[in-house]
């Protein structure tokens, strides 16, 4: 079997690599300076779990690049700490799912949501009427059924409320030139029955076409310029330790499978943040990592099975095979609920 996502999480502490000579900054630069200001000026404010934070408002835009010249794709999973990528993967199949409940997680032995999932948090915030590991209609839910009446996780949503990815798709397809691809997870209506409203919100997706576009051959036997799908990515509340380095893995993830059901080349993927900040239970850790020097981003490739053009549903973790993570070995920080 193909090495895989769920075959890259040994830990390994690689040697320091020095970057190249007259090399441009490498991309995770962007995230270690941020990292930086935020414990040398960052703002001390109290936050929802009691922990504390360093927070600095709308920092300057990141922006990763997702594919090499001769096409081979690039996921921007940070090296300078080992991001469970299984996980990741794990949880974005789970939204694009429309699935709400941690169990599902759980059973594969993902247990990154059991903090908001369990008993005593679920009734902390009024939702003891809900059985433990039900999410209520967070992140799937609002992207494949956006206003539907919830009622818990094991209801049939089929065809109800506004499946937002599929449109999305649709939109990438048909009408690339379109200047409502978009993508929210913010709908403040639910807000009051999720377990914990979204951090990462909204997204919009852009479909360039520059002069250097290659041709595609299209179904009906035309042709037509391939064209370079961007994703723009809006995040009101970015825990720089924990959440963003899994965020910018997964969003750049959903980039790369919807630009291979469009039949459209991965471009950029660009981070917007609301209020970035840093735990203060994580700031050790942190002056640790910044002090590590950025290895090459790895490579990702997709599994012949799911053909370009294909659907968004019914992919599997094996479908993704990522290829030369040799990151720095993990840091111990505690999630805050």
């Amino acid at each position: 079997m193909a090495p895989s996502a769920v075959n890259t999480d040994t830990p390994v502490d690689p040697p320091t690599t020095q970057p190249k000579t007259g090399a441009p900054p490498h991309q995770e630069q962007q995230y270690l300076s941020l990292i930086r200001l935020l414990i040398t000026t960052g703002e001390h404010r109290p936050d929802r779990t009691g922990t504390g934070t360093r927070s600095l408002p709308f920092p300057p835009q990141h922006k990763y690049t997702l594919s090499r010249p001769d096409g081979t794709l690039i996921l921007p999973l940070l090296t300078t700490k080992r991001v469970f990528l299984r996980a990741v993967i794990a949880e974005l199949l789970w939204f694009i799912a429309g699935d709400t409940n941690a169990a599902t997680l759980q059973n594969q032995n993902v247990h990154i949501w059991d903090g908001n999932a369990s008993r005593q948090y679920l009734d902390s915030v009024g939702l003891d009427h809900r059985e433990e590991g039900d999410l209520g209609p967070v992140y799937g839910f609002q992207w494949r059924h956006f206003g539907a009446p919830y009622t818990d996780c094991h209801a049939d949503y089929t065809g109800k409320g506004i499946d937002q990815l599929a449109e999305v798709l649709r939109k990438l397809r048909h009408t690339p030139y379109d200047r409502r691809i978009i993508l929210s997870a913010w709908n403040p209506a639910d807000l009051s029955l999720m377990a914990l409203p979204p951090c990462h919100m909204f997204a919009q997706f852009y479909v360039a076409f520059p002069p250097s576009s290659p041709t595609r051959q299209n179904p009906d036997g035309s042709t037509s310029k391939r064209g370079t799908l961007h994703t723009l990515l809006y995040q009101r509340s970015c825990d720089m330790g924990l959440g963003v380095p899994f965020n910018i893995a997964s969003y750049a993830l959903l980039t790369h499978m919807l630009a291979h059901c469009a039949v459209l080349i991965p471009g950029t993927l660009t981070h917007t943040m609301g209020d970035a900040h840093v735990y203060l239970d994580h700031e050790e850790a942190l002056r640790v990592q910044v002090e590590r020097e950025p290895r090459d981003f790895p490579t990702l490739e997709i599994e012949a099975r799911r053909e370009a053009g294909c659907g968004i549903d019914g992919w599997g973790v094996e479908d993704f095979v990522v290829r030369g993570y040799e990151p720095w070995k993990g840091l111990a920080m505690k999630m805050s609920v």
